[in-house]
């Protein structure tokens, strides 16, 4: 019997996770991690992670698998929360789940399961892996979910061979409505509970607040800009290279504040990000106002009206070389080499075709069609089929 370690978070996908492995005849452990329990940055009073552990536990009882929590909160505030603040603090916007999963899931904890003489460790993640054979080595694949809604095979897309290869996610062949039909003839605890919203494990947590407990408000100016502004209908020069048209592309405008005009003030450039509409407080608009730009340096804030505000898109985006990971390393681009993809630059987004060029200082994409809100420190991840086979920080 196969010994696997189960990560059991207290909600409905891992609990239906560990029934599956049951069934299908492994030696299933529940591990619960506790990745947060800072009083000093007060989020709620609601205590998420107790009433979760409790469920995990619920489940583990009533499946009959040995149960224990771990705390990893220490390596999370590390590796996780710390990151967060440094990339805020840039003007970055982070994605902690994409982090969570690399660093946390399937590193600490992985290293914790197999020294409990565990063979794989399984999530809940509605995504699947199969594994082939290519030119005799053994290869990974990462594929998508069967649910088109819930598919959180992006989240997954900074994981190595190394990784995946301990990897099960016994649930990627089912839809959320059959998994909570199994849990709930198997009578788990979990079987009617929401998903959880906010960050990964910190619970319920609004952003903006919980970034303040470290990033000190400073107020700034809200400028707006208008869609007939100069920059956007200026000529396009002429390229003596496909890198010197790709690096015009990716590129972002450098507002000014002579190019807009002043709406309103904000509480610090830091706690926004590209693509945001809510919480700038700026009426009298005619269409909603959207952030295009952000500027840590002078703190201002740069918004243009509507979502088709010409600010708001761009045709390419650039990955230093030392932020490019690929999943299926066998596929890995030299200098100078294309690939046509598909590609999502945030959770949820529909696959955008698009041609991947490598150069030796980095990568760039090119989108068959311009695309909105394209933020620095997000993940984009290419897809060829249903197969994600690497990704990238936007740099």
């Amino acid at each position: 019997m196969k010994r696997v370690v189960v990560g059991l978070s207290g909600g409905v996908d891992s609990s239906v996770a560990a029934y599956l492995l049951k069934e299908q005849g492994y030696e299933v452990i529940g591990l619960f991690m506790k990745n947060w329990h800072d009083d000093s940055v007060t989020i709620s009073d609601e205590c998420p992670w107790l009433e979760d552990s409790n469920d995990a536990l619920l489940v583990a009882e009533k499946l009959g698998i040995p149960f224990q929590t771990v705390d990893l909160s220490e390596e999370y505030k590390e590796r996780i929360v710390d990151y967060m603040f440094n990339e805020y603090e840039k003007g970055r916007t982070p994605n902690p789940d994409v982090l969570c999963n690399r660093e946390i899931k399937f590193d600490v904890f992985m290293k914790i399961a197999l020294s409990l003489g565990a063979d794989y460790v399984a999530t809940g993640h509605y995504c699947r892996k199969d594994t082939t054979i290519e030119n005799g080595k053994e290869v990974h694949r990462l594929l998508a979910g069967i649910d088109g809604n819930k598919d959180q095979s992006y989240f997954l897309c900074q994981l190595s061979q190394e990784q995946l290869s301990k990897a099960l996610f016994p649930i990627g062949e089912l839809t959320k409505p059959q998994v909570r039909e199994i849990a709930a003839e198997m009578e788990l605890a979990t079987a009617e509970k929401k998903d959880s919203q906010g960050l990964c494990f910190i619970g319920k947590v609004r952003l903006p607040e919980f970034l303040q407990q470290q990033l000190q408000p400073k107020e700034g100016i809200i400028y707006e800009v208008t869609p007939d502004l100069e920059t956007y209908n200026s000529e396009k020069p002429q390229f003596n290279s496909v890198k010197e048209q790709l690096t015009y592309e990716a590129k972002s405008i450098a507002y000014r504040p002579e190019m807009a005009k002043v709406v309103g003030r904000h509480q610090g450039a830091h706690y926004y990000t590209i693509g945001q509409r809510k919480g700038l407080n700026v009426g009298g608009t005619k269409e909603p106002l959207f952030i295009i730009a952000t500027d840590v340096e002078s703190n201002a804030i740069y918004t243009g009206q509507g979502h088709n505000h010409p600010g708001l898109f761009r045709r390419a985006l650039f990955i230093q070389e030392n932020e490019i990971h690929w999943v299926r390393t066998d596929l890995k681009l030299n200098d100078g080499e294309t690939m046509e993809v598909m590609v999502r630059i945030r959770y949820r987004q529909p696959l955008q075709k698009a041609t991947l060029h490598k150069f030796d200082n980095g990568m760039y994409i090119s989108f068959e069609q311009p695309q909105s809100a394209i933020t620095e420190g997000q993940f984009a991840a290419w897809y060829i089929d249903d197969e994600l086979v690497g990704s990238g920080v936007i740099s």
